[in-house]
């Protein structure tokens, strides 16, 4: 997957997984809310291997301008 995916991908988990937590939380529904929590923190996890991933292809093009 490219940094853009993972960045969007982990972003809409992040989303999503609030939304579920919130509804969980709304209709005291602890199975829903643990549900969310635990997609929000994959979507967190998602953004940041995105953002590493950007990290690294800038780093790398940044030794390639200077050869």
């Amino acid at each position: 997957m490219s940094s853009t995916t993972d960045k969007i991908k982990g972003a809409a988990n992040e989303v999503a997984g609030n939304v579920k937590q919130g509804v969980g939380n709304l209709t005291g529904n602890d199975k829903l809310q643990a549900e969310g929590k635990a997609q929000e923190v994959e979507g967190k996890t998602q953004r940041t291997v995105g953002e590493a991933k950007e990290g690294v292809k800038n780093a790398a093009d940044a030794v390639k301008s200077k050869l």
